[in-house]
């Protein structure tokens, strides 16, 4: 008699398995930086915050800086802050430089500036914190 209802039960456990698994998979902690500041001490602290929430969340996180603008400078490959940029993006942190900025640099300064290795060239800064946070990561502006 209980065999016929191994069948059914079965498949609710396996679907119950798939539900927690897919939960479980969406429990990452989505964060996004936006850094904006030319300041020396804002790229710090921004560098800090990254460094401070990978400490906590290790890997149930996914963090990514995106730096335009004026914050631009610090994911240029002259920026004193590379070492630390270094050692983050190889914790899975990632970096994103704005191309609109870029460019702009490029134009007053006749050459387009070295980024640092670990910067990814995205369209516009704005617009990668607006998709990131289309896709449910949370925008932190230290």
């Amino acid at each position: 008699m209980l065999r016929k209802y191994l069948g059914p039960i079965s498949w609710v456990l396996a679907l119950l398995t798939l539900s927690f698994s897919a939960s479980a998979a969406d429990s990452t902690n989505k964060i996004v930086l936006q850094l904006s500041d030319s300041s020396p001490e804002k790229q710090v602290l921004v560098l800090n915050v990254a460094q401070n929430l990978h400490r906590s969340y290790g890997k149930d996180a996914s963090i990514e800086i995106v730096a335009f603008g004026p914050g631009l400078p610090m994911l240029l490959a002259d920026n004193p802050n590379n070492k630390r940029i270094q050692s983050l993006a190889s914790k899975g942190i990632r970096f994103s430089a704005c191309r609109n900025t870029v460019r702009k640099i490029s134009k007053l300064a006749g050459e387009e500036p070295v980024l640092d290795a670990n910067a990814k060239m995205v369209i516009g800064g704005a617009e990668r914190i607006v998709e990131l946070v289309n896709q449910g990561y949370i925008l932190i502006r230290p």
